[in-house]
């Protein structure tokens, strides 16, 4: 660990990353199949049943890109959880590469009102262009593009 100096304050920099990347999210959903087919058909992700190597019973995930969403029924005994496993707590944000054009015209075919958007926001990279909507459970799901929307 380093100190340095910047702008008259003082900051810590690491040799090394102590982060690279968030590997999975658990999302707490009333119904893990209404939950599973909306990401499915509203983003694209790829369902994934799989078996927990400490408990019975086989889960979903939702899959894209690097990371997953585990879906957890609310609830659900045997499940590692944090206090309160409340649906619909959560905002997220996912990144598109390009525009949002195909993006808003697949939610428009599917029913799934855009609540917000297009619009600018400031996102981990700088200025972005994002839209928005809920799932089944009310999380807020953005989708955003650095890109120029045009």
């Amino acid at each position: 660990m380093t100190y340095i100096m910047s702008n008259g304050s003082y900051h810590v920099q690491w040799e090394f990353a102590m982060i690279d990347r968030i590997d999975h999210i658990v999302m707490n959903c009333r119904d893990v199949e209404a939950t599973a087919s909306w990401y499915e058909r509203a983003l694209g992700f790829e369902r994934e049943a799989y078996q927990s190597p400490t408990e019975p019973g086989q889960r979903i995930a939702l899959k894209f890109g690097r990371q997953k969403f585990n879906l957890r029924p609310t609830g659900s005994p045997g499940w590692a959880t944090c206090k309160v496993d409340v649906p619909g707590s959560l905002d997220l944000c996912f990144i598109t590469e390009g525009s949002l054009k195909p993006i808003i015209e697949r939610w428009k075919r599917l029913g799934i009102p855009i609540t917000a958007g297009p619009a600018p926001r400031t996102g981990a990279l700088g200025r972005m262009t994002s839209i928005y909507c809920e799932d089944p459970d009310g999380n807020l799901v953005e989708v955003a593009t650095y890109s120029a929307d045009t």
